[in-house]
């Protein structure tokens, strides 16, 4: 006689993540839908791309918490354990479906009020009575070269760039102030705006890459566009793909450090994005 097979019953903290998960993405599909009413086809596809790494982002936030090492592992796989050991990936996925969140509104406001959504999205303190080298974060996207929202572990952010990376100061310490900076809610692990010189490298010789051996949540690049005048700027992921896009007003960093932050990736995986807006 044969007998019908027996399931176990999920368990509640699975359940409980399906549920979450499910309405992660109906928030994030009515918010893509308001972000893309209007937009012609090129910047319909680059949210489209954008939403993408963000849905892929959540799922495996939800994956790691529900699954434990397995879900670890799995998201360990998806490119960031074996080639960038120093990567704090849960944060980095965090830091990533944060910047992705950020309409291109909310990026084209006065340039004060953008930096703070950019620190935040980094995972980063608006610190400015602090000294520098010691957690403060003005200098952040300020200028063309601290534009990487690099998500390390904590093992690792005490890390010194040992003169690997060109145009850097020999040493290099951070970690002093990326203790004091680090935004907790965004998870383990630390954050800091680390120099973009060597972004236009493959791979990537970096800070985030070399000094921390970490992939980035994301980098700020501004786009020449067609009167190269670098009004826009575009966040991508560590493999160059778009996240969001914004052009702020007000005291922005001078035309010059945004020359010069393209010019520093221009023929690159970080320039790809900034160079189909031409």
């Amino acid at each position: 006689m044969r007998h019908a097979p027996t399931f176990s019953r999920p368990s509640s903290a699975y359940t409980s993540a399906r549920v979450e998960r499910k309405k992660i993405y109906r928030i994030v599909s009515s918010a893509i839908a308001r972000r893309t009413r209007g937009l012609d086809v090129t910047a319909r596809a680059l949210t489209r791309r954008a939403t993408f790494v963000l849905l892929t982002s959540l799922a495996a936030s939800t994956h790691a918490s529900t699954h434990g090492a397995r879900g670890a592992s799995w998201i360990a796989a998806m490119g960031s354990d074996s080639a960038y050991p120093g990567t704090a990936t849960s944060r980095m996925l965090e830091g990533r479906a944060r910047a992705a969140s950020l309409s291109e509104d909310e990026l084209s406001g006065d340039w004060e009020s953008v930096r703070g959504k950019l620190l935040w999205a980094a995972g980063l303190k608006d610190l400015r009575d602090v000294p520098p080298g010691r957690g403060n974060t003005a200098h952040c996207f300020n200028d063309f070269n601290h534009v990487d929202a690099t998500t390390m572990r904590m093992e690792d952010a005490d890390n010194e760039n040992g003169g690997r990376v060109a145009g850097m100061a020999y040493a290099n310490p951070l970690g002093a102030g990326i203790r004091v900076a680090r935004d907790e809610s965004m998870g383990e692990g630390g954050s800091w705006c680390t120099c973009i010189l060597g972004s236009n490298a493959e791979p990537p010789k970096d800070v985030a890459h070399v000094q921390f051996q970490s992939r980035v949540a994301w980098k700020l690049v501004w786009v020449p566009g067609p009167e190269r005048d670098f009004k826009r700027f575009v966040l991508v992921d560590d493999e160059g793909k778009f996240l969001a896009t914004g052009r702020p007003s007000g005291n922005v960093p001078a035309v010059y450090e945004r020359e010069r932050n393209y010019e520093t990736v221009r023929g690159g995986r970080y320039a790809r994005v900034a160079d189909s807006y031409a």
